[in-house]
């Protein structure tokens, strides 16, 4: 029995033609189908050249177990959230790689209700399933197959988060990055009053401009430019997929996601204190203080979870939060089943924009100030797990707590840092902050780092 490496801790992702290949897909459909027992799945994929063979025989594998597809086509990951709950369907597959290198792809799964599987979840059961490939005689009745829309429906969706009357004209510019997005800002900008300036914007799975991963500096360029070129109020560039969004302020400066988590927290506190609600807001440990105390400002309840989309949509449904958020540009709102959107954080911020009559870099400027951090750094270590057990023996003794919650979260009177092991490669993550001390988040960075590489 061969191991299939493709499947990972929350989705799957393989190196195309070593890892993943359409035999792989047909059992993974096969797999999904004998683990959920679905009556009907909703699949879709993304722009790579691959997706849509992966995806058909994914749907030859759940059809050939009886089950009935759905196919909404080529889509972003939010998009096959929106359908199966949307739909009432039993579960959803959507065929993409995301921010992966051009020779990969793979798959993110949900069941009912857009509820995501993970390794705890039923991911490995599927894994084991598809690895030993027994699935017998197929279904003596074959599942069905049809291609059917869910873009208006979603649209409306998306619309519903944010109040179209208190809009007006603002320009913004709009980075897709040849990715699954360009499509949904196509239809959504018909119902927005903005001028909407767009650069790579036709999918195109070659990925002339390179893969749509704004996270790294070297990706901004081109989104920061357009900015200022066109004098824009924002700009927004997404990944593949388009489950992450992130954004430039109005003099092309990219915004780390940890503000934006915060601005968007005070904005739904806002409007949950007017309903007399005491929300909650689901946030991961890397990055916590400005977090923190917009809950405490605005009288919301902060609850940290481990690190990752799994962990936190769990989160998010046990404790009925209104929205979470990850420092790595992941929105997640109970409006929205739970799930992260690329779409509704732009949405939300551009009607901040025109409601507080403030320019985005303003709106931020004082909670940066007030909670400075260089942003998630990046460490090849030899030995990741001696290497963080060397720091904390460093800091533990002198620091007022240490919290384990997803590797280690050391505080101090003025400054914190979270290291964290990464699951997929020999990497450790620093974040650190202060309280408005630039200087002290230089020291403490350079001093956490040397330590780091010492070991």
């Amino acid at each position: 029995m061969k191991k299939l490496t493709c499947f990972k801790a929350y989705d799957i992702r393989g190196k195309l033609g070593e890892e993943l290949d359409d035999d792989v897909a047909y059992r993974i459909g096969r797999a999904f189908a004998a683990f959920i027992k679905p009556k009907t799945v909703v699949v879709g994929g993304d722009v790579r050249l691959t997706s849509e063979s992966l995806k058909q025989s994914l749907s030859n594998g759940l059809r050939d177990e009886g089950v009935d597809v759905i196919d909404i086509g080529m889509c972003g990951t939010e998009e096959i959230y929106f359908a199966t709950s949307h739909l009432e369907v039993d579960g959803g597959i959507v065929v993409t790689a995301s921010h992966n290198p051009i020779d990969y792809n793979g798959m993110k799964l949900v069941r009912e209700n857009s509820k995501p599987i993970s390794g705890d979840t039923g991911l490995n059961d599927i894994q084991q399933l598809a690895e030993q490939n027994d699935f017998g005689v197929t279904s003596s009745k074959r599942g069905s197959y049809k291609e059917q829309s869910t873009l208006d429906a979603y649209i409306d969706h998306l619309l519903t988060s944010i109040d179209r009357s208190v809009l007006k004209p603002l320009k913004l510019v709009v980075n897709a990055g040849n990715g699954a997005a360009g499509h949904v800002i196509d239809a959504i900008e018909k119902h927005l009053p903005f001028e909407i300036i767009k650069i790579h914007h036709e999918p195109d799975g070659k990925f002339p401009n390179g893969i749509p991963n704004p996270i790294l500096p070297e990706n901004r360029s081109a989104t920061r430019d357009a900015v200022i070129e066109h004098g824009a109020d924002m700009g927004i560039a997404w990944d593949g997929d388009f489950d992450r969004c992130f954004l430039f302020d109005e003099k092309g400066d990219f915004i780390e996601g940890y503000y934006i988590v915060g601005l968007l927290a005070e904005a739904f506190l806002k409007k949950s204190n007017q309903n007399g609600e005491r929300a909650k807001i689901v946030h991961d440990p890397r990055l916590t203080w400005n977090t923190e105390g917009i809950c405490q400002q605005y009288h919301g309840e902060a609850v940290q979870s481990k690190t990752g989309h799994a962990f936190i949509k769990e989160r998010m449904r046990e404790e009925d939060a209104i929205y979470g958020g990850e420092m790595s540009a992941h929105h997640y709102f109970r409006d929205f089943f739970y799930c992260d959107s690329g779409m509704i954080p732009w949405l939300l911020v551009a009607e901040l924009i025109i409601t507080k009559q403030m320019p985005l870099s303003a709106m931020l400027a004082e909670r940066i100030e007030q909670y400075p951090s260089p942003g998630e750094i990046n460490n090849k270590v030899e030995n990741p797990e001696v290497a963080i057990n060397q720091v904390l023996a460093h800091y533990k003794e002198d620091a007022l707590s240490v919290d384990h919650t997803d590797g280690i979260s050391v505080s101090f009177e003025d400054w914190r840092f979270n290291l964290r092991m990464s699951n997929t490669e020999p990497v450790v993550r620093l974040n650190l902050e202060t309280k408005g001390d630039k200087a002290l988040m230089e020291l403490k960075t350079k001093e956490v780092l040397e330590l780091l590489l010492a070991s």
